[in-house]
C-alpha cells in the first residue's frame, strides 16, 4: 500500500484500505492476520448487537425451542460476511455501536461517534437510513423524552446530514443531477442491468415492489439458489419468512404507534434500507452479502412485539389472579 496514510482516508472502499493501512504498514499484518482482525471487529458488532436486544428487552422469547437472540446471533450467512476482510465486519460493527449508543446519546457519546463515523465513512447512504430513522423514533416514540435531549439528536443527526449530502448523493452519482428522483431511477436501472448480468442475476428491474422486497428479504430459496452456499442461506431465508410470519398480525401495526424509539428507528432504518437496495440490486449473491447489515433491526422489531405480547400476557393472568383472590376472601 501507498507510503502516506491518509492518501486513502476517503469514504466506501477507501476507507477499508485507511483502516488496514497501520496494521499493515507499521504492524506488519500479513493477509491472514488482517483476516483475524476484522473478523474481531464482526465480533464485536455482534457485542453491541447482544447488548442492544437484552438491555431493551429483558423477556426471554423461545423460537423452534431456541432463545430468540441466540437464534439470531448464529444465523450463519451473517458470520459469514462479517467475519473477512472488506466492507462486511466493519460496517455491521459501526451499525451496532450506533443501535446501542443511541438509547443514552449523553453517557455513549464516544460510542456513538465512532459507531457513526465507521457507519458514514464505509456506506454514506446506510449513515442517511440511521440518521433518518434515529430522527423519526425520537419525534414519535413513545418514552417522554426531555425537549433538550431531543433537540441535541435532532441538530446533531440533521446537521450531519447537511455536512455530507453531497457524499451521500454522490455515491450514486447524484451530485450534479438537478432531478434527483429521475436520477436514481437512471442510476438503479444501472446499477441493476450490470448485476442481472451474472450468473446469480435475477430480474428484479422489472418487478413491483412487494417482489422486489420479497427477493431482498427472503431469496434465494432452495429452487434459485447458487450453490452450496445457496442452500445454507436458503434455510435461513426460510427461518426469516417463519419469523416475519410472526408479526403479520392485526394488532402490529398499533403496536408501532405505541412502541418507543428503538423499535421506530429499527423499522426506520430496516425499510428505507430495504426499499433503496432492492432497486438497485439484481443478484442474488450481492443480495445475501448487503442484507446482512440491516437484517437485525428486523429481529429487534420482531423480538420486541413478541416480547410485548408475552408480556401483556403476564399482566393480565397477574391481574386475574389478584381479582380472583380478592373475590374468593370476600
Amino acid at each position: 500500500m501507498g507510503s502516506n496514510w491518509f492518501e486513502f482516508f476517503g469514504t466506501s472502499t477507501t476507507f477499508i484500505d485507511f483502516m488496514s493501512w497501520p496494521f499493515i504498514n507499521i504492524l506488519g499484518f500479513s493477509y491472514e492476520m488482517m483476516m483475524v482482525l476484522f473478523a474481531w471487529f464482526g465480533y464485536i458488532g455482534f457485542v453491541y448487537a447482544y447488548l442492544f436486544f437484552r438491555e431493551n428487552i429483558p423477556v426471554k422469547i423461545k423460537v423452534f425451542n431456541i432463545d430468540f437472540i441466540v437464534l439470531v446471533l448464529f444465523l450463519p450467512n451473517m458470520h459469514f460476511w462479517t467475519a473477512s476482510l472488506g466492507k462486511g465486519a466493519p460496517i455491521f460493527m459501526g451499525l451496532m455501536m450506533f443501535a446501542y449508543a443511541i438509547k443514552d446519546p449523553k453517557k455513549r457519546w464516544v460510542v456513538l461517534l465512532i459507531g457513526s463515523l465507521i457507519t458514514y465513512y464505509i456506506r454514506p447512504h446506510v449513515f442517511l437510513f440511521v440518521a433518518v430513522g434515529t430522527v423519526l423514533g425520537y419525534m414519535t416514540g413513545k418514552e417522554k423524552i426531555s425537549f433538550w435531549k431531543k433537540l441535541l439528536v435532532y441538530i446533531g443527526m440533521i446537521g450531519s446530514l447537511l455536512l455530507v449530502q453531497d457524499t451521500i448523493l454522490g455515491v450514486a452519482g447524484l451530485d450534479e443531477s438537478e432531478n434527483l428522483v429521475q436520477g436514481f431511477e437512471d442510476f438503479s436501472e444501472d446499477r441493476a442491468g450490470e448485476l442481472a448480468r451474472s450468473g446469480s442475476g435475477v430480474d428484479m428491474a422489472n418487478y413491483p415492489l412487494p417482489l422486489k422486497l420479497f427477493t431482498f428479504w427472503f431469496r434465494p430459496l432452495f429452487l434459485d439458489a447458487p450453490g452450496v452456499l445457496g442452500l445454507i442461506v436458503s434455510l435461513e431465508n426460510l427461518i426469516y419468512l417463519f419469523l416475519f410470519f410472526k408479526i403479520l398480525k392485526k394488532d402490529f401495526i398499533s403496536f408501532l404507534k405505541k412502541s418507543p424509539v428503538s423499535v421506530k428507528m429499527s423499522i426506520t432504518v430496516f425499510l428505507l434500507a430495504s426499499v433503496a437496495m432492492s432497486f438497485v440490486m439484481s443478484n442474488l449473491g450481492i443480495i445475501m452479502r448487503q442484507k446482512s447489515m440491516v437484517m437485525y433491526f428486523l429481529f429487534f422489531v420482531i423480538y420486541y412485539y413478541l416480547a410485548q405480547k408475552k408480556y401483556d400476557r403476564i399482566v393480565k393472568l397477574r391481574r386475574r389472579r389478584k381479582k380472583a383472590l380478592v373475590t374468593f376472601s370476600k
